[in-house]
C-alpha cells in the first residue's frame, strides 16, 4: 500500500511522528490542499466548556510538529474537516461542530471564526450536533447531524473570489427528522454524482440513506439486531456501494452492501475492545483501517467479500485508547490517530 507523497531522503525518513498537545485529543483531520501537505487540526477533550483547536503541521526537515496557531472552541469539538478544496480553489476553511456549527478561515498566523450556523433560532436551548460532513463534490453544502432527532443540511456562500476575503454566510437547505431518536454520524455518499446522496446512522439501531431530490422518503439499509445504537458511518472512497458502521460497545465493523440491504457482507471483528473509528482508503476501494480501545488501529484487505475476512494484512498498536482515526486523501500512504494527549501519523 504506497502513495504517491514525496517523502525526506531515506536517510531521514520516518515512519511514525508524534505530537503531544497539552490536553486530552478527540476530533483531528487532514487538510487537503496541495500546498499544505501534512497539515492537520487538533481538537481538545476537556470536560468544560473552555475548549481549544490547535493547526499543525509536520517540518519535514526537523521530523517536529509545529503548532501555527491555537483557538478557542465552546465546548469539545465533536468532529474538524476542512474545505475539500483539493485544487485550493476557495478560501483555507475549517468547519468544526459542537453546540453549533461554526465555519473558520485560517491564515499563517490566525484562524478567526466567519459564521456561526444556528438553527434554532426560536430556542434558548441548542440540540449539540453529533457530527457533521463537507460535500466533496460541491464544498457549499454541509450536512450535520443532532440529538433531536434532525439531520441539517446547510448551504455555504464561500464569496470565493480569490484575492477577496468576502464573508462566509450560510442558510438552512432542508431540515429533515431522520431518525425515530438522536443521529450520531451523517455521510455523503459518492454515488449518484456525489452531490445529493447522504446516509446517517443513530440511536435507533437504523442506517438510512436519503436523496435530496426526493426527501419525502428515505431508504433504512440496516437495523442492528439487538436495536444498539450505530455512532459512525463511513462511506468507501472508490465504490460507493460499500460502507462500514458500528454499533456502541462493539468489538466489530460491520461492512455494508447498499445493494443487499439489511445483511452484512463482512464483520471485521478482531479487535479486543469497543472500536472508536472507521476510516476508508482514499484510493484504494478494498482497504479500511479500524481503531479501538484495545490500542490498535488495523488495516483489513476485504477484495474477497463476501468470503470471511479473517485477519487485518497490518496492525499498529499505540501506547493508549485510540479514539480517533483518519486516512489522508492527499498522502494516501499517512494514517492519523489519536490516543490520549498524542497524535501520530503512521506511513502505511
Amino acid at each position: 500500500m504506497s502513495g504517491g507523497a514525496s517523502l525526506p531522503p531515506p536517510g531521514k525518513r520516518k515512519e511514525i511522528y508524534k505530537y503531544e498537545a497539552p490536553w486530552t485529543c478527540y476530533s483531528m483531520n487532514w487538510s487537503v490542499r496541495p500546498d499544505r501537505r501534512f497539515r492537520l487540526a487538533l481538537g481538545s477533550f476537556i470536560e468544560e466548556y473552555n475548549n481549544k483547536v490547535q493547526i499543525l503541521s509536520l517540518d519535514e526537515e526537523t521530523s517536529d510538529f509545529i503548532c501555527r496557531h491555537t483557538f478557542d472552541h465552546p465546548y469539545p469539538t465533536t468532529k474538524i474537516i476542512w474545505i475539500p478544496d483539493t485544487k485550493g480553489a476557495f478560501s483555507d476553511l475549517l468547519a468544526t461542530s459542537g453546540d453549533y456549527l461554526r465555519v473558520w478561515r485560517v491564515s499563517d498566523n490566525e484562524t478567526k471564526m466567519e459564521c456561526l450556523l444556528n438553527n434554532n433560532k426560536n430556542s434558548d436551548f441548542c440540540a449539540p450536533l453529533t457530527s457533521f460532513d463537507w460535500n466533496e463534490v460541491d464544498p457549499n453544502l454541509l450536512g450535520t447531524s443532532s440529538i433531536d432527532t434532525t439531520c441539517t443540511i446547510w448551504g455555504l456562500e464561500t464569496g470565493q473570489a480569490i484575492g477577496r476575503t468576502n464573508p462566509v454566510t450560510g442558510h438552512v437547505k432542508t431540515q429533515l427528522i431522520a431518525h425515530d431518536k438522536e443521529v450520531y454520524d451523517i455521510a455523503f455518499s459518492r454515488a449518484g454524482g456525489g452531490r445529493d446522496m447522504f446516509a446517517s446512522v443513530g440511536a435507533d439501531g437504523s442506517v438510512r440513506m436519503f436523496d435530496l431530490r426526493h426527501l419525502e422518503h428515505s431508504t433504512i439499509i440496516y437495523e442492528d439486531p439487538q436495536h444498539l445504537p450505530l455512532l459512525r458511518l463511513a462511506w468507501n472512497k472508490q465504490d460507493p456501494n460499500y460502507l462500514a458502521t458500528m454499533a456502541m460497545d462493539a468489538l466489530e465493523v460491520i461492512i455494508l452492501d447498499v445493494r443487499v440491504p439489511c445483511t452484512p457482507v463482512a464483520r471485521l471483528n478482531n479487535h479486543r475492545a469497543c472500536v472508536n473509528g472507521i476510516a476508508w482508503a482514499p484510493h484504494s476501494s478494498c482497504h479500511i483501517c479500524t481503531a479501538a480501545d484495545d490500542h490498535q488501529a488495523l488495516i483489513w484487505d476485504i477484495q474477497q467479500m463476501p468470503r470471511a475476512i479473517e485477519d487485518p494484512i497490518l496492525a499498529y498498536t499505540a501506547s493508549g485508547e485510540i479514539n480517533q482515526i483518519q486516512w489522508s486523501s492527499m498522502q494516501p500512504d499517512w494514517i492519523a490517530i489519536c490516543y490520549n494527549n498524542c497524535l501520530e501519523i503512521l506511513r502505511v
